[in-house]
């Protein structure tokens, strides 16, 4: 797995923990790396397909990044 740095110009968002599962109930117990990085990497398309965008374009405005003309 590749790691993205600021230096490539990518800056992380988020990452899953079993801990999170925890806090929803889940029993982690028998949860290898394995499926966590399959719960990961769901998650990540998920939020690329339906939230990411418009996330995006609203939060950029907000703290006042300027849009090009």
């Amino acid at each position: 797995m590749s790691v993205l740095e600021p230096k490539d110009g990518y800056f992380p968002i988020t990452c899953v923990h079993r801990a999170d599962l925890e806090d929803q109930g889940f029993d982690t117990s028998a949860v290898d790396d394995g499926t966590m990085l399959e719960l990961a990497d769901k998650m990540a398309d998920a939020y690329l397909d339906q939230a990411f965008w418009i996330d995006l374009e609203i939060i950029a405005d907000h703290i006042g990044i300027p849009k090009t003309k």
